[in-house]
Protein backbone atom coordinates (compact mmCIF):
# COMPACT_ATOMS: atom_id res chain seq x y z
CA UNK A 1 0.00 0.00 0.00
CA UNK A 2 1.09 3.66 -0.54
CA UNK A 3 2.35 5.47 2.20
CA UNK A 4 -0.06 8.28 3.06
CA UNK A 5 0.86 9.32 5.89
CA UNK A 6 3.47 11.99 6.35
CA UNK A 7 6.19 9.15 8.17
CA UNK A 8 6.08 5.84 8.92
CA UNK A 9 6.18 4.78 12.98
CA UNK A 10 8.73 2.31 14.24
CA UNK A 11 7.71 -0.86 15.99
CA UNK A 12 8.75 0.61 19.54
CA UNK A 13 6.02 3.81 19.04
CA UNK A 14 2.71 3.82 19.20
CA UNK A 15 0.56 5.01 15.82
CA UNK A 16 0.39 8.67 17.18
CA UNK A 17 4.51 8.47 17.47
CA UNK A 18 4.66 8.82 21.50
CA UNK A 19 6.34 5.81 23.06
CA UNK A 20 4.91 2.60 24.23
CA UNK A 21 3.86 2.59 27.99
CA UNK A 22 6.63 0.48 29.98
CA UNK A 23 5.34 -3.25 29.77
CA UNK A 24 3.87 -2.75 26.12
CA UNK A 25 7.30 -3.91 24.57
CA UNK A 26 5.85 -7.94 23.93
CA UNK A 27 3.50 -6.35 22.27
CA UNK A 28 3.66 -5.20 18.26
CA UNK A 29 2.18 -1.72 17.57
CA UNK A 30 0.19 -2.10 14.30
CA UNK A 31 2.03 0.35 11.47
CA UNK A 32 1.27 3.48 10.08
CA UNK A 33 0.25 1.74 7.09
CA UNK A 34 -1.90 -0.01 8.97
CA UNK A 35 -3.72 2.25 10.90
CA UNK A 36 -3.86 4.24 7.45
CA UNK A 37 -5.81 0.98 6.15
CA UNK A 38 -8.18 0.94 9.12
CA UNK A 39 -8.79 4.44 8.68
CA UNK A 40 -9.85 4.23 5.23
CA UNK A 41 -11.64 1.02 6.00
CA UNK A 42 -14.44 3.78 8.10
CA UNK A 43 -14.20 6.46 5.77
CA UNK A 44 -14.65 3.96 2.47
CA UNK A 45 -17.52 2.49 4.41
CA UNK A 46 -19.07 6.14 5.61
CA UNK A 47 -18.91 7.33 1.78
CA UNK A 48 -20.48 3.17 0.77
CA UNK A 49 -23.57 4.19 2.98
CA UNK A 50 -24.15 8.08 3.01
CA UNK A 51 -25.93 8.04 -0.09
CA UNK A 52 -28.36 5.05 1.06
CA UNK A 53 -28.43 6.32 4.05
CA UNK A 54 -30.31 9.48 3.23
CA UNK A 55 -32.54 7.82 1.11
CA UNK A 56 -33.46 5.48 4.54
CA UNK A 57 -34.16 7.87 6.38
CA UNK A 58 -36.96 9.47 4.51
CA UNK A 59 -38.78 6.36 5.10
CA UNK A 60 -37.59 6.09 8.68
CA UNK A 61 -35.56 3.14 8.50
CA UNK A 62 -31.67 2.63 8.87
CA UNK A 63 -29.09 0.33 8.05
CA UNK A 64 -30.74 -2.90 9.67
CA UNK A 65 -33.45 -2.37 7.14
CA UNK A 66 -30.91 -2.30 4.39
CA UNK A 67 -29.67 -5.25 5.32
CA UNK A 68 -32.65 -6.95 5.70
CA UNK A 69 -33.81 -5.56 2.23
CA UNK A 70 -30.86 -6.28 0.67
CA UNK A 71 -30.46 -10.55 2.04
CA UNK A 72 -34.37 -10.67 1.04
CA UNK A 73 -33.82 -9.25 -2.04
CA UNK A 74 -31.31 -11.63 -2.74
CA UNK A 75 -32.89 -14.55 -1.25
CA UNK A 76 -35.87 -14.69 -2.13
CA UNK A 77 -38.45 -17.05 0.30
CA UNK A 78 -35.42 -16.64 2.30
CA UNK A 79 -36.44 -17.84 6.61
CA UNK A 80 -36.29 -15.55 9.19
CA UNK A 81 -34.00 -18.14 10.58
CA UNK A 82 -31.20 -17.95 8.07
CA UNK A 83 -31.74 -14.33 7.95
CA UNK A 84 -31.27 -14.22 11.87
CA UNK A 85 -27.62 -16.22 10.34
CA UNK A 86 -26.92 -14.41 8.17
CA UNK A 87 -26.63 -10.72 9.87
CA UNK A 88 -25.64 -12.21 13.52
CA UNK A 89 -28.55 -10.34 15.29
CA UNK A 90 -30.49 -11.35 17.77
CA UNK A 91 -34.41 -11.99 17.15
CA UNK A 92 -35.14 -9.13 19.20
CA UNK A 93 -33.17 -7.04 17.19
CA UNK A 94 -34.54 -8.44 14.11
CA UNK A 95 -38.26 -8.44 15.07
CA UNK A 96 -38.32 -4.80 15.71
CA UNK A 97 -36.79 -4.39 11.82
CA UNK A 98 -38.71 -6.75 10.29
CA UNK A 99 -42.11 -5.55 11.94
CA UNK A 100 -41.44 -2.23 10.44
CA UNK A 101 -40.86 -3.56 7.03
CA UNK A 102 -43.60 -5.82 7.11
CA UNK A 103 -46.40 -3.40 8.28
CA UNK A 104 -45.48 -0.57 6.10
CA UNK A 105 -45.38 -3.31 2.81
CA UNK A 106 -42.11 -3.38 2.49
CA UNK A 107 -41.89 -7.45 3.06
CA UNK A 108 -44.00 -10.15 2.53
CA UNK A 109 -43.93 -13.05 4.88
CA UNK A 110 -45.79 -16.20 4.30
CA UNK A 111 -45.78 -19.54 5.68
CA UNK A 112 -43.12 -22.54 4.60
CA UNK A 113 -44.79 -24.96 2.33
CA UNK A 114 -43.97 -27.94 4.21
CA UNK A 115 -43.98 -26.33 7.74
CA UNK A 116 -46.63 -24.16 8.14
CA UNK A 117 -45.33 -22.76 11.44
CA UNK A 118 -42.05 -21.12 9.27
CA UNK A 119 -42.10 -17.70 7.66
CA UNK A 120 -40.57 -16.96 4.58
CA UNK A 121 -39.84 -13.68 3.05
CA UNK A 122 -40.38 -11.72 -0.01
CA UNK A 123 -39.57 -8.23 -1.21
CA UNK A 124 -42.92 -6.69 -2.27
CA UNK A 125 -42.78 -4.62 -5.52
CA UNK A 126 -42.44 -1.39 -3.24
CA UNK A 127 -39.63 -3.34 -1.74
CA UNK A 128 -38.05 -3.77 -4.94
CA UNK A 129 -37.86 -0.61 -6.19
CA UNK A 130 -36.28 0.84 -3.31
CA UNK A 131 -33.34 -2.25 -2.99
CA UNK A 132 -32.76 -1.95 -6.49
CA UNK A 133 -32.53 2.54 -5.50
CA UNK A 134 -30.26 1.33 -2.91
CA UNK A 135 -28.43 -0.87 -4.64
CA UNK A 136 -27.68 0.84 -7.68
CA UNK A 137 -26.02 4.41 -6.13
CA UNK A 138 -23.89 1.57 -3.84
CA UNK A 139 -22.78 -0.16 -7.42
CA UNK A 140 -22.00 3.40 -9.36
CA UNK A 141 -19.90 4.06 -6.32
CA UNK A 142 -18.05 0.88 -6.10
CA UNK A 143 -17.91 0.77 -9.97
CA UNK A 144 -16.77 4.41 -9.64
CA UNK A 145 -13.96 3.45 -7.17
CA UNK A 146 -12.83 0.41 -9.52
CA UNK A 147 -12.61 2.67 -12.32
CA UNK A 148 -9.76 4.87 -11.11
CA UNK A 149 -7.62 1.35 -10.02
CA UNK A 150 -5.90 -0.53 -13.09
CA UNK A 151 -7.26 -3.34 -14.54
CA UNK A 152 -8.00 -6.60 -12.55
CA UNK A 153 -8.37 -4.39 -8.99
CA UNK A 154 -11.68 -5.77 -8.92
CA UNK A 155 -10.36 -9.43 -9.15
CA UNK A 156 -7.98 -7.92 -5.89
CA UNK A 157 -10.61 -6.08 -3.48
CA UNK A 158 -12.81 -9.23 -3.89
CA UNK A 159 -10.20 -11.14 -2.79
CA UNK A 160 -9.41 -8.48 -0.08
CA UNK A 161 -13.06 -8.41 1.22
CA UNK A 162 -13.21 -12.07 1.36
CA UNK A 163 -10.24 -12.50 3.44
CA UNK A 164 -11.28 -9.80 5.74
CA UNK A 165 -14.19 -12.31 6.47
CA UNK A 166 -13.60 -14.63 10.10
CA UNK A 167 -12.43 -17.71 8.49
CA UNK A 168 -15.17 -19.68 9.78
CA UNK A 169 -17.53 -17.76 8.11
CA UNK A 170 -15.75 -17.88 4.67
CA UNK A 171 -17.68 -20.89 3.19
CA UNK A 172 -20.98 -20.18 4.27
CA UNK A 173 -20.39 -16.64 2.79
CA UNK A 174 -19.56 -17.88 -0.30
CA UNK A 175 -22.29 -20.10 -0.68
CA UNK A 176 -24.82 -16.99 0.72
CA UNK A 177 -22.99 -15.21 -2.66
CA UNK A 178 -23.35 -18.35 -5.15
CA UNK A 179 -26.68 -19.34 -3.38
CA UNK A 180 -29.33 -20.94 -5.87
CA UNK A 181 -31.52 -17.97 -5.04
CA UNK A 182 -29.73 -15.32 -6.56
CA UNK A 183 -25.72 -14.75 -6.45
CA UNK A 184 -22.89 -15.10 -9.07
CA UNK A 185 -23.13 -17.68 -11.80
CA UNK A 186 -21.74 -20.93 -10.69
CA UNK A 187 -18.72 -20.34 -13.05
CA UNK A 188 -17.36 -17.13 -11.49
CA UNK A 189 -14.44 -17.88 -9.40
CA UNK A 190 -13.89 -14.52 -7.90
CA UNK A 191 -15.04 -14.59 -4.44
CA UNK A 192 -12.54 -17.50 -3.61
CA UNK A 193 -9.30 -16.39 -3.53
Amino acid sequence: MADITSEGSPDHRTASGAQSPAGDEGRRSPSADLIACIELFYFAYRGFTCDPDTILEQYGFGRAHHRVLHFVHRNPGLKVAELLEILKITKQSLARVLKQLVDEGFIIQKAGNEDRRERRLYLSAKGSRLTDKLTQIQAKRIEGALAELAQGADVVARDFLFAMIAEKDRRQVETLIRGQRGGLPADESDCNP
